[in-house]
C-alpha cells in the first residue's frame, strides 16, 4: 500500500474531509489532495507531522510493505504541546504588549548616546556651558542609564515569555478554531502592518537629511543636534519596523507559515542566529571606534554600511542554505 493510499484511508477512518486534513496540517486542500492522488509526497516535516496526527509510525506511512496500521506509542503522542483557543488569545495579547516594549527598549538603545554627544559638542562650544569632565561624566551616565533601563525592559519580556517559549522552540498542535482565528486577526491586521512598514522604511531612508542638511554650516553643535535628530528618526523607524514585526511573526508562527513553516523552522533559526550576531559585531564596531576616536561626527556612519551590508549577509546565507538543502 503505498502512502497516498495510506493518507487517503487514515483521513476517512477519521471522518474528516480533505478541506478538514488541510486545516489541521496548516496545508492547502490542494497539497492534500495531490498527497492522496499520488501527485506529490509529503516531505519529512509533513510525514513527521501527519504521524503524530493519526497517531501512527513513521514506518508505516513510508514504507510500503507495511500494509497494517502501526501505531505510536501515547507517550510520543502526549509529548507534542496543544494549543488552544484561549491560549492561542492570550499568546497573541502579550506579543502585541511586547512589541510595544521590545520597541521602546530598541529605541533607548538608539538614542542613548544623544546626551553624550551634545554635552560634548556643549562642552567644546566657544562659550562651553559645561566643563568637559562634566559632560563626559554626565553623558557616560546617561548612556549607561538608558541602556541598563532598555536591558531591563529586554530580560523582563523574555522572563514573561516563558509561558509560550514552546511555540518558538518545540513542534506544536492547534486546536479546533485556532487557524480560523488567527487568520482573521491577521487579515485584520494586514493594512496596519503594511503602513507602518512602509512609514518605518520612508523614516530610516530620510533620517540623514537634517545632517546633510547641516553641513551648509560650520557650527559644530548644530552639526551634533543635526546628527542626533538623524539618529532619533532612526531609531524611531527602527521601532516602528520592531512594533509591527513582532505582532506579525506571532501569527506566522502559529499559523506555521513564511519563515516559521514546518519545513523552514531551521532556515529561520539560522538567519536569526547570523542576524543576531551580525548586529552585535555591528554595534561592537560602532561603539568601540566611537569611543576609540571620539569622532561621533563621522561613525555614525557604520549604521547605514551596516543596513547595506545586512541584506548582503542575508542573501548569502540563503543562497548557502538552498544550496545545503539541494
Amino acid at each position: 500500500m503505498i502512502l497516498a493510499d495510506k493518507i487517503t484511508n487514515l483521513r476517512k477512518k477519521n471522518g474528516w474531509s480533505q478541506e478538514e486534513l488541510a486545516e489541521k496540517m496548516q496545508v492547502s486542500r490542494q497539497a492534500v489532495s495531490k498527497w492522496e492522488g499520488a501527485q506529490t509526497a509529503p516531505d519529512l516535516e509533513r510525514i513527521l507531522a501527519l504521524s503524530r496526527l493519526f497517531g501512527v509510525t513513521t514506518d508505516y506511512l513510508l514504507k510500503d510493505e507495511i500494509e497494517d496500521e502501526e501505531f505510536a506509542d501515547d507517550a510520543d503522542r502526549a509529548s507534542v504541546r496543544r494549543v488552544s483557543l484561549v491560549l492561542a488569545n492570550d499568546y497573541l495579547a502579550w506579543r502585541e504588549k511586547a512589541a510595544r516594549r521590545i520597541s521602546a527598549a530598541t529605541l533607548l538603545c538608539v538614542v542613548a548616546a544623544i546626551p553624550l554627544l551634545l554635552l560634548s559638542a556643549a562642552a567644546e562650544s566657544p562659550a562651553p556651558a559645561v566643563s568637559e569632565n562634566l559632560a563626559a561624566g554626565a553623558g557616560l551616565a546617561a548612556l549607561l542609564l538608558l541602556v541598563a533601563a532598555a536591558v531591563a525592559i529586554y530580560v523582563s519580556c523574555g522572563m514573561q515569555n516563558v509561558p509560550y517559549a514552546f511555540i518558538d522552540k518545540e513542534p506544536f498542535e492547534a486546536e479546533y478554531g485556532v487557524d480560523g482565528m488567527v487568520r482573521e486577526k491577521r487579515k485584520a491586521y494586514r493594512p496596519a502592518y503594511v503602513k507602518t512598514n512602509v512609514a518605518a522604511a520612508c523614516l530610516c531612508v530620510l533620517a540623514p537629511i537634517p545632517l546633510f542638511a547641516s553641513m551648509a554650516t560650520e557650527r559644530e553643535f548644530f552639526m551634533v543636534l543635526m546628527l542626533a535628530v538623524t539618529m532619533l528618526l532612526a531609531g524611531i523607524g527602527a521601532t516602528l519596523f520592531i512594533l509591527a514585526g513582532v505582532r506579525w511573526a506571532s501569527m506566522q508562527k502559529l499559523l506555521k507559515e513564511g519563515d516559521y513553516a514546518l519545513r523552514d523552522t531551521r532556515k529561520s533559526r539560522v538567519k536569526k542566529t547570523v542576524s543576531t550576531i551580525y548586529w552585535l559585531v555591528a554595534t561592537s564596531a560602532y561603539l568601540g571606534w566611537s569611543f576609540l576616536t571620539c569622532d561621533w561626527e563621522t561613525t555614525w556612519v557604520v549604521w547605514p554600511i551596516a543596513g547595506i551590508l545586512f541584506a548582503v549577509v542575508m542573501c548569502l546565507c540563503n543562497l548557502l542554505l538552498e544550496w545545503e538543502k539541494n
